[in-house]
């Protein structure tokens, strides 16, 4: 099906708005009117821009207050409507998006309100307009769609119809499976935005928290099968009021936005992408750092080897156990310290898993390689982080460990396991994006959101894993803009025994994050512990959690650069992250920041 995007869901001029939802691969545009009427651009040459970009202009909105209203009150309207309607007529829009009155002059009146909309339906058709009417879920007397359509279908016209907005139908908890008694061709146009379920105000949660398919907790997917069932064959349009989408880049914006719609027709059946590709476990974390010394003496405390160098990149692997660290000391290095670049994950179809996230726009990165290099599918998180599809040692696949030259070690102590998880501090405006990212493209399972407090605000996280936790990644994004410089990524190292683990990452000149003691006094009285043990914890800044499937036990080291690393135990079927010491190590971590 067509796709468009409303203007107001993106950020900037109207230019550039249109020029991003064309280069995201939009097919069309709502143009929001409040966008026209700051633009220096005249309706023609909105209209000559739209074209040359390869847009349609599917939606001109909004008209408000036109329906049951008194008599001098709509003719006020007419007259405004002839307006629009030879606006529309230069722009080349077709359609109208008229909304529910609010207007405290509105009457409950069905009849007037049927007729009123009946002579608007005969001034646009002068002009060869449709009339989409929608109900808006605060409308005074008209909040739920069967009502409008009831309205609609009393007016008889055909330059009349309804328009289907699903943020104004779910929020108001209305039965969807009513719109499929609605005729297709009478359903001019169809909006939709998903949105986080919140118990508020439903005015002030449609201005501020809607978002894109996918984001949030509305079933979108049912309530477009219902529309398709209808015999609705137009546009599938997105209207997203959101704050933070207004501020950030357009571009990025609305390749979020048309990805969301690939996958909601994925879900329904009206695509059919190359089929996710689930991640079977971690192939490599790649670290980028201007100096190796630093980087190098932490991983050496924590019992990894250098096992082998790159024999065209200045990139060594580091071992131990099944978890590859790889430092590489390029010159694309960044001045401001150690950086989590990017993450290998084990792919059953390597090819296939870059097929799928090519498909649902996610950017292919080039790969400077030399003549004997594995060829490794690559593509781009929303947040810069590289991720490459590897087949790591598989009989009949090129392998990335074949472009490393082994070099001289000691034996590998195998304190540590594997990647356990690895957490990714998102850019502000792109938490959303990049958990329907993980999700879409990677195949892996989203969990809820957890807030966690901060010394100077509220972290968000959402994790995101396959079936068998050997992929996890925990996605959060900081209390405020002003944080992006200070982005910090961290991985998780398993061990069957973080105080042995801790313990010998110490005495190898290793520093851990100290906990404050009132920590451990509270701990005591929440879990029982014997002596030795919590001292043990105390000495080692080790935290504890417990769940009805398991215990956790983590520490951490101190920041190299944007880097920290994490000792992590997991014991029984504990699956989460000890979000419930978050805010402690949060703490603990600003004390020993510099410039704190």
């Amino acid at each position: 099906m067509r796709t468009s995007i409303a203007t107001v869901s993106l950020s900037g001029s109207l230019t550039e708005k249109l020029t991003a939802a064309a280069r995201a691969g939009f097919d069309g545009v709502e143009i929001f009117e409040n966008d026209l009427l700051a633009s220096p651009l005249g309706p023609e040459e909105v209209r000559a821009r739209t074209a040359d970009l390869g847009l349609t202009i599917d939606l001109y909105q909004p008209m408000r207050d036109i329906e049951a209203v008194p008599q001098e009150e709509f003719a006020r309207g007419l007259r405004r409507a002839r307006h629009k309607f030879e606006v529309m007529e230069r722009l080349g829009a077709d359609t109208v998006l008229v909304c529910s009155s609010v207007s405290p002059l509105a009457v409950d009146d069905d009849e007037l309100a049927a007729d009123q909309l009946r002579q608007l339906a005969d001034l646009a058709q002068d002009f060869g307009i449709r009339v989409a009417y929608e109900a808006l879920a605060w409308g005074r007397h008209v909040s739920t769609y069967d009502h409008a359509w009831n309205i609609v279908a009393a007016a008889d016209h055909p330059a009349l119809g309804t328009c289907l907005d699903s943020f104004h139908i779910l929020a108001r908890g209305s039965d969807p499976k009513g719109i499929e008694d609605i005729p297709g061709e009478k359903i001019f146009f169809l909006q939709l935005a998903d949105a986080p379920l919140m118990a508020m105000d439903v005015l002030q949660w449609s201005r501020h928290y809607r978002c894109f398919p996918g984001q949030g907790g509305f079933d979108l997917a049912g309530l477009l099968g219902h529309v398709t069932r209808a015999g609705y064959d137009g546009p599938l349009s997105l209207e997203v009021f959101n704050d933070v989408f207004r501020q950030a880049e357009a571009g990025p914006t609305a390749v979020d936005a048309r990805r969301s719609l690939l996958v909601l027709q994925e879900e329904t059946g009206l695509a059919a992408p190359p089929e996710p590709v689930v991640p079977t476990g971690v192939a490599f974390a790649e670290l980028v750092t201007p100096d190796v010394v630093p980087v190098s003496t932490l991983l050496a405390a924590l019992g990894f080897t250098r096992t082998a160098r790159h024999r065209s990149k200045p990139v060594d692997l580091w071992r131990q156990g099944e978890a590859r660290v790889l430092v590489n000391t390029g010159p694309a290095a960044r001045r401001d310290g150690t950086a989590l670049a990017a993450i290998g994950l084990e792919s059953p179809d390597p090819a296939g898993a870059a097929r799928r996230a090519e498909s649902l726009l996610a950017p292919v990165l080039p790969r400077r390689r030399a003549l004997r290099d594995a060829p490794l599918e690559a593509v781009a998180a929303p947040d810069g982080t590289e991720l490459f599809f590897c087949a790591t040692d598989r009989p009949g696949l090129p392998s990335w460990t074949g472009d490393f030259e082994p070099v001289e070690h000691g034996r590998d102590p195998r304190r540590l396991t594997r990647v356990d998880h690895l957490a990714l501090t998102q850019p502000w405006h792109q938490f959303d994006e990049a958990a329907l990212f993980h999700h879409s493209v990677l195949g892996l399972s989203a969990q809820e959101s957890v807030d966690v407090a901060d010394p100077y605000g509220l972290h968000r996280s959402r994790a995101v894993t396959n079936s068998d936790g050997t992929v996890r990644i925990a996605l959060s994004v900081g209390p405020a803009p002003s944080d992006e410089g200070a982005r910090a990524q961290h991985i998780a190292f398993a061990t069957d025994d973080v105080v042995t683990a801790a313990r010998r990452f110490r005495e190898a000149g290793g520093r851990l994050l100290a906990m404050p003691a009132n920590y451990y006094d509270d701990l005591a009285a929440r879990f029982e512990f014997t002596d030795e043990e919590l001292a043990a914890y105390r000495e080692l800044g080790i935290l504890y959690d417990r769940d009805s499937d398991g215990e956790f036990r983590h520490c951490y080291t101190e920041t190299v650069g944007r880097v920290f690393f994490e000792l992590v135990q997991r014991d029984g079927g504990y699956r989460g992250y000890g979000a419930q010491n978050a805010p402690v190590r949060l703490a603990a971590q600003h004390a020993v920041r510099p410039g704190r």
